[in-house]
């Protein structure tokens, strides 16, 4: 079976494990080379060793996406390594912890540094890698969720936020005809929310679906593959729902 990704180049944030890392296994068994960051350097490192192992092109760069320097300083190196770049996964962020637990009483400094990874972040670096995207006529898939239609967190108003940012991106990057699209993950099996949600919160989250099944990381990645590929090249300035029919997200989603 042909390899819908051969020959071409993936870029993925946050592909340390999780959802991160299902995206590179997903793009690797489709031909494609990678470029794979994280703030976790010893797990980026084991995540390049495995893929390399089954034969992908890899490489591996510890970045801070909340510090601007640091994302267009890469942006740079990639750019100056790779004069196309055929996909773009915006996947890091941050998802637990205080962003999942408060609104009314965060500082603004936090405000702005929860704005400045989840929703700014995959601007500034699109932006940055815009000059090899626009050679490939490229993709870029940024990772959403389910708490963005009922954001009663910091983490559901960032990835509110996020959505609109995606709107904004489809709009000025098309001019270089680069399509970009967004994910909206309902509740996923990772090992991240396995430990870090409460069984009852990821219980009564999970109860809300229509459809009786446990969501994977591999669910989303399949769907990012999609997108990604020439089989969604009419596909833009959209956001794809991927929660097995949660009611949370209600009729307006």
């Amino acid at each position: 079976m042909a390899k819908r990704f051969a020959d071409k180049l993936a870029l993925i944030t946050g592909a340390a494990g999780g959802m991160g890392l299902a995206f590179a296994r997903k793009f690797a068994e489709e031909g494609a080379a990678l470029v794979l960051t994280d703030v976790d350097q010893a797990g980026l490192e084991a995540a390049a060793a495995e893929l390399r192992a089954q034969g992908a092109p890899c490489s591996t760069h510890r970045v801070d996406l909340a510090s601007e320097k640091d994302s267009q300083q890469f942006a740079a190196q990639i750019c100056e390594r790779h004069s196309r770049l055929d996909v773009l996964v915006n996947n890091a962020g941050l998802a637990y912890g205080e962003i999942a637990h408060s609104f009314e009483s965060l500082s603004q400094e936090k405000w702005l540094r929860f704005l400045a990874v989840n929703t700014v972040a995959p601007l500034i670096l699109a932006q940055a890698l815009r000059p090899s995207l626009a050679r490939a006529r490229g993709v870029i898939v940024n990772i959403t969720s389910m708490a963005s239609y009922v954001p009663a967190t910091a983490y559901g108003v960032t990835k509110a936020a996020l959505n609109a940012m995606t709107f904004g991106m489809a709009n000025v990057f098309a001019a270089d005809g680069i399509r970009v699209n967004a994910i909206a993950p309902g509740v996923m099996e990772t090992p991240a929310s396995r430990t870090q949600l409460p069984q009852g919160t990821f219980e009564r989250v999970q109860s809300q679906q229509l459809l009786k099944l446990q969501g994977t990381a591999d669910d989303i990645a399949a769907l990012g593959l999609f997108l990604a590929s020439d089989d969604a090249r009419f596909i833009t300035c959209e956001i794809v729902n991927c929660d097995a029919g949660s009611r949370l997200r209600g009729w307006r989603g």
